[in-house]
């Protein structure tokens, strides 16, 4: 039986993100003023102590931003040369002439796909957002047409597919096979973004109207080079290499253990260097000489792209932040844990449990991250004595959990929404229900392929 306390938790959260939504879309009020209240108010109403509440908070905040903040700040400068410089034209008319501007939102999903590989969600995001703005611009085509199969794809890998380190996290919970994971993670997710992300961008689209003026995308028009009047552009490979060199030194440090010795001076640097921050800041100090210095700016003008780029960025940090800070109150309250006894006392199969422990911690905390590691810590012992199910395909099944309904204590949920000018209701009109959609499908699948395998 589920205690009564347990269903006050429960009740408690819902009311409390329920008028989260409705205080930020109906009435207007501040999203940040919003979800400290929201986050005091619930913390108070489940019985944490008054002097514990703010602290907990401000470990929510300072836990989010301590990666958010770093990777928001050298991704929009990367981003803003690749626009002052015209690179991001470069790759725009590249995509478009290749797959033809009608086709162009199935070329967003294969970068998204690759890009986010070994990346993050939000480092991903940050990466190519200028492309997304750019593409969008000279094929007049909705900002949601263009984004939305991007961040699909993006997602899509951040949850399912080694070795993406959270998708790592799992396999390695699970003591799952890495080659058979990728092999059947990508069975699974390459039908599963193309469903949530260039088929639901078509199907969305026509029904989200958009402000025309967006003023994060203002930072990123390509004052530096004008493609029409004539002036050249960087070429398309050195573009290439400029936005994908953070990448590929995340996939070295992801395969750090792999091509060297474990704390040895060699591993340590590849780990240093694959790691997200570090990947970026060479990334921006390469873009400065390549996508700069190259294009004939001075260091004056490199010096006010790299400054003036950062004032519209304020915003989303603060949301990000203020959304791990109510995360953080819905660990410290004990609602995440009301939430894994509710699914325990069900009997369900066990890649459905996997899901569902997933889908509830991400929607109690608002990470995927620890949703996914959280319900493969709970559900791996129990798997051990489960016979027959494979351990490759729990991963999968936990990673799909893990990206259910994005919501407004996620920072993938504040990044979108301020990026493409949305509203809270348009927000979960298009990216938390493709969330969901990436979820529900890559679980179905995953069910499916269990017969198979």
């Amino acid at each position: 039986m589920i205690d009564s306390h347990s269903i006050f938790l429960l009740v408690s959260t819902l009311i409390a993100v329920v008028g989260l939504i409705l205080l930020i879309a109906v009435f207007k009020l501040n999203p940040f003023i919003t979800l400290l209240l929201a986050s005091l108010s619930l913390a108070l109403v489940t019985g944490m102590s008054a002097s514990t509440v703010i602290h907990s908070f401000e470990a929510g905040v300072g836990a989010t931003l301590g990666h958010i903040a770093v990777v928001v700040a050298l991704g929009t400068m990367l981003g803003k040369m690749m626009a002052e410089s015209g690179g991001a034209d470069q790759i725009a008319y590249t995509l478009i002439r290749l797959f033809g501007e009608k086709r162009v939102h199935w070329a967003m999903v294969l970068i998204g796909l690759v890009v986010g590989l070994p990346a993050f969600f939000e480092v991903g995001f940050v990466l190519l957002i200028p492309i997304v703005y750019t593409v969008a611009r000279r094929t007049r085509t909705s900002l949601i047409m263009v984004g939305l199969p991007m961040v699909a794809g993006l997602s899509v890998v951040h949850g399912l597919v080694p070795p993406h380190p959270a998708a790592l996290l799992a396999v390695t919970i699970y003591k799952a096979d890495v080659g058979r994971t990728i092999f059947y993670a990508l069975l699974v997710g390459i039908p599963t973004a193309i469903i949530a992300g260039p088929l639901y961008a078509k199907l969305i689209a026509p029904h989200i109207n958009l402000p025309t003026e967006n003023p994060i995308s203002a930072q990123f028009v390509d004052h530096g080079a004008d493609h029409e009047s004539g002036r050249s552009l960087p070429s398309f490979g050195l573009t290439l290499f400029s936005i994908l060199l953070p990448v590929l030194l995340m996939l070295i440090g992801s395969w750090a253990d792999a091509i060297s010795t474990p704390k040895s001076a060699l591993n340590e640097g590849l780990h240093l260097v694959g790691n997200d921050d570090v990947a970026l800041l060479i990334g921006v100090l390469l873009s400065f000489f390549t996508l700069g210095r190259l294009r004939g700016f001075s260091r004056d003008t490199i010096l006010r792209f790299s400054n003036e780029c950062l004032a519209p960025t304020a915003t989303i940090t603060l949301l990000v932040g203020a959304g791990g800070g109510f995360g953080r109150i819905l660990q410290d309250s004990g609602v995440s844990q009301a939430i894994i006894g509710v699914a325990l006392q069900s009997h369900i199969p066990l890649l459905v449990l996997a899901w569902l422990l997933a889908a509830l911690m991400r929607l109690a905390t608002g990470s995927a991250t620890v949703a996914m590691t959280t319900a493969a810590g709970i559900v791996a012992p129990i798997a051990l004595h489960s016979p027959g199910v494979h351990p490759e395909l729990l991963a999968i099944a936990t990673g799909a959990g893990s990206l259910i309904f994005s919501h407004v204590n996620d920072g993938g949920f504040w990044l979108v929404k301020e990026y493409f000018n949305m509203t809270v209701a348009q927000t979960i009109k298009t990216w938390s229900v493709c969330e969901t959609i990436i979820s529900v499908t890559a679980l179905l699948l995953t069910i499916t392929l269990s017969f198979a395998v």
